[in-house]
């Protein structure tokens, strides 16, 4: 296993699983469950630990420690896993643990995510593809974060919460409830203050979609019946595939309220 691309102080423990061209760098640790396929570079010291899987070309970056157990009291040492998809970056001092037995056992990562220095990705969260976390997010457990979602700086995502395809969260905010698809919510205690338009215009969405997807928003802000009740109403008249998202996603099972358009409050 030892070859010019796997540096001479690293511990590969035996049973680790090593593509050919995979890179380790210095005092760098590889447990004996870990799988790193093609193109994967661990960086100088880092731990990559427990069942964990890691995709081609991904990237991690020094003192990073992925796969560790969780930071759960609950855990009693049962058999969990974490697997991150391809061509992910994962900087400095990042932590993201393997699952829990009553999470359902796995940790996982799509594509193409981005963790910027000091994130951290809890147990049995579920993260899609083009994720970024910027520095010192924290993302805890349970948690399902959808494609193309953007978390600011030092933003904490409370358990269980599900944020939908293409929202944002601010730097500093604190998001205790579900935050519907391209959403923007900012603030110290985060408030839904609108659709994460920017977002969606560098996306290239069409301007009679983000036409729609303003007329969604401001029927579930103003329009009549509880939120859920708007946004099946939403459901029954839309022709847009991008309000349908929003509207899939109200009426989805969850176990937490949703922020609400200009209230942190329970939705």
């Amino acid at each position: 296993m030892k070859n010019n691309l796997i540096h001479p102080s690293s511990v590969i423990e035996p049973g680790a699983k090593l593509a050919d061209d995979v890179i380790v760098g210095p005092f760098s640790y590889i447990g004996s469950e870990v799988i790193l396929h093609s193109g994967v570079e661990i960086k100088s010291h880092v731990v990559v630990t427990g069942k964990t899987e890691i995709g081609e070309k991904t990237v991690v970056f020094p003192f990073a420690v992925i796969g560790e157990i969780p930071q759960d009291l609950k855990f009693n040492g049962e058999q969990t896993s974490l697997r991150i998809g391809k061509r992910n970056q994962i900087r400095e001092n990042v932590t993201i643990n393997t699952g829990t037995a009553l999470g359902g056992g796995l940790t996982s990562v799509g594509d193409d995510c981005l963790f910027m220095t000091g994130s951290h990705v809890a147990h049995d969260v579920k993260i899609k593809n083009k994720v970024i976390i910027a520095n010192c997010g924290a993302v805890a457990g349970h948690c399902v974060i959808e494609d193309d979602v953007i978390i600011g700086g030092l933003s904490g995502i409370h358990q269980f919460v599900r944020i939908g395809r293409g929202a944002i969260i601010g730097a500093v905010t604190m998001v205790t409830n579900d935050v519907i698809p391209f959403g923007l919510v900012q603030g110290p205690r985060g408030a839904l203050d609108g659709l994460n338009l920017i977002g969606l215009k560098r996306k290239g969405v069409e301007r009679n979609d983000i036409t729609a997807l303003r007329a969604a928003f401001q029927t579930l802000a103003q329009g009549e019946g509880t939120f859920q009740e708007r946004a099946k109403k939403l459901g029954e008249e839309t022709t847009s595939d991008y309000v349908d998202t929003i509207v899939n996603f109200i009426l989805g099972a969850s176990d937490r309220s949703f922020l609400t358009p200009g209230d942190f409050r329970n939705g």
